[in-house]
């Protein structure tokens, strides 16, 4: 599986520091923030494939914030809180977290729902680490496209966004989603970041750009990797 980058949003420092450190230990990538205006900031500059997201934070709550990226994002979203209600929980789940972890909690415990939500999200590159379309071979993995048998070179961003597009093939993909899951939830991206970046992946990968076969345009919608099986 590539390297899976998590986000955890608590302003308990030494806590943060030790999932940090265990998580980095099973090969994920971590970064954190202590409060929500740091999350929004971070999350503007990358993307996170989980956010472990206390409710208490300094200048807002978990809830707020969750609210505010599910309008932009599905990023799975585990709630880690001292809070355990019923209606904290309930309330956690009805805005969009996709897991409620009590604190405190054991290590292996936050490592196996971690390990699952990931599992249940992205299984895709679990199962089949390579896509192919027409003459094009594009490894997941590996972060490699092969065109005609030979190698294709692309930006960090182009591969993302052709990464994203084999992950959802043959499905319309809204341009909102497409810049908020590559781009970043928060980014200030001008959809024409996105237009451009489409028309110089069909440059690459296309036999007629301007006629494309697989990256197609969807109208009124946004994009579509389409893919005979």
């Amino acid at each position: 599986m590539s390297e899976k980058h998590i986000l955890i949003i608590d302003d308990d420092e030494d806590l943060s520091f030790i999932i940090s450190d265990m998580l980095e230990s099973y090969g994920y990538a971590v970064a954190c923030a202590e409060t929500g205006e740091q999350a929004f900031q971070l999350l503007s500059e990358h993307t996170y494939h989980l956010i472990l997201l206390d409710i208490n934070l300094p200048d807002a709550t978990g809830f707020e914030l969750c609210q505010e990226l599910r309008r932009v994002s599905t990023v799975p979203v585990i709630f880690a809180s001292a809070r355990t209600s019923e209606t904290d929980r309930i309330t956690g789940f009805d805005i969009g977290g996709d897991d409620y972890l009590p604190k405190p909690y054991s290590m292996k415990e936050l490592l196996s729902r971690v390990n699952a939500l990931i599992r249940r999200t992205y299984g895709f590159f679990e199962e089949e680490k390579t896509v192919r379309f027409g003459e094009v071979s594009v490894n997941i993995t590996a972060r490699s496209v092969i065109r005609k048998g030979q190698p294709v070179s692309l930006s960090l961003r182009e591969f993302d966004l052709l990464a994203y597009l084999c992950g959802h093939k043959n499905t319309a993909i809204p341009k909102e989603k497409l810049l908020s899951e590559v781009w970043g939830a928060f980014s200030m991206v001008e959809p024409s970041t996105l237009t451009v970046h489409i028309r110089w992946l069909r440059e690459k990968l296309e036999e007629d750009p301007a006629k494309p076969q697989y990256i197609k345009t969807v109208f009124k919608v946004g994009y579509m990797l389409e893919v005979t099986e």
